[in-house]
């Protein structure tokens, strides 16, 4: 007997003892944020596992099935690929371990193979396909003044979410109320649970608006990403932490969130992957950054240089001895009193 797995995308949703029907449905009725089932197949590697809705990780194999949504993806350094790029006969991959469900059209050489799967179907109830949106955060008003310290990267692996931990960590510790949130990128439900783990009161990211991945039309990401501000400017914290999921010139709606957040941001700090990255994003985003992280500091030579490149101060977070000067760079930016 098969096992079924629950990606972390269907975390928003009611799903409990099989309570919904498995239907296939013929592609032109296909949307992204589609619950649908696959059966794994193919020759497992270290991929073949998902994230459940809890944020674990969890081994897969062949006969399993898998409940994830469909969705796009396009990272600089893993795969690219979407739903529209399924084939003919229901052939798919995971395009996340939180069950984004595609087809890779272009995939790293670095990486081991993909966890292959094959379309069982739609997830239906009543013969009306269930989907994220269905589940999503909704508000008739569209509020937000709550004081935003973004961080954005170079691109993919570039240091954000370590920087958003630390960050929840110094400011939970100096008593202010945290909240932190990922609102663009491809859903992975334990980078913003991380946040929770280390100071952040309450963690929101795009799936909670009703998004398996921030590769959409501007428009529907902005209809998507506003009730969730709305919640979280009616929760009143200090300060929100946004992590933005890869860079700001890639698809997936970066510009558009900077936009939304408007005049609440209150500080910005740029995760690079070199010294030489931090040029380029300044150029191609319009963007000064208030301190730079990442890998791009790692040695005093890498901060030297970000500093004769930009005129930016850069800290290496990881550096025991850089714990005070960060937390000063936080006090001071953010005003707090000592």
């Amino acid at each position: 007997m098969s096992t079924r797995m629950y990606g972390s995308l269907a975390r928003i949703a009611d799903f409990k003892n099989s309570n919904f029907d498995v239907t296939k449905l013929d592609r032109s009725a296909w949307a992204t944020g589609d619950y649908v089932e696959g059966e794994v197949i193919g020759t497992p590697s270290r991929l073949y596992r998902i994230e459940d809705r809890t944020g674990h990780m969890i081994q897969v194999e062949p006969g399993d099935w898998v409940i994830g949504a469909l969705g796009q993806r396009a990272a600089t350094l893993e795969g690219v690929g979407g739903w529209a790029d399924i084939t003919a006969d229901g052939h798919m991959h995971a395009l996340t371990s939180a069950a984004l469900i595609g087809y890779y059209t272009s995939y790293s050489t670095l990486f081991p193979e993909p966890m292959e799967l094959v379309y069982r179907g739609h997830l239906c109830r009543d013969g009306k396909k269930v989907c994220m949106r269905d589940f999503a955060m909704r508000s008739d008003t569209h509020a937000f003044n709550v004081p935003t310290l973004l961080l954005f990267g170079s691109s993919m692996s570039a240091g954000k979410t370590t920087t958003g931990r630390r960050v929840c960590k110094e400011l939970d510790r100096a008593g202010m109320y945290i909240i932190g949130a990922k609102l663009t990128g491809a859903g992975r439900y334990r980078d913003i649970l991380s946040y929770l783990k280390n100071g952040a009161r309450e963690i929101y990211d795009f799936v909670d608006g009703g998004l398996p991945s921030t590769v959409v039309p501007e428009q529907d990401f902005r209809e998507a990403i506003r009730p969730l501000l709305n919640h979280i400017n009616e929760r009143k914290p200090d300060l929100l932490v946004v992590e933005a999921g890869a860079s700001p010139i890639e698809p997936y709606n970066g510009e558009a969130l900077v936009d939304e957040l408007g005049d609440n941001i209150v500080c910005t700090v740029l995760c690079a992957s070199d010294p030489y990255s931090v040029v380029g994003v300044q150029q191609a985003f319009g963007v000064t950054p208030d301190l730079v992280t990442g890998p791009a500091t790692t040695t005093s030579a890498a901060v030297d240089l970000v500093r004769k490149l930009t005129g930016l101060k850069g800290i290496n977070i990881l550096d025991p001895d850089m714990k005070q000067p960060f937390r000063d760079f936080l006090f001071d930016k953010l005003k707090i009193a000592r």
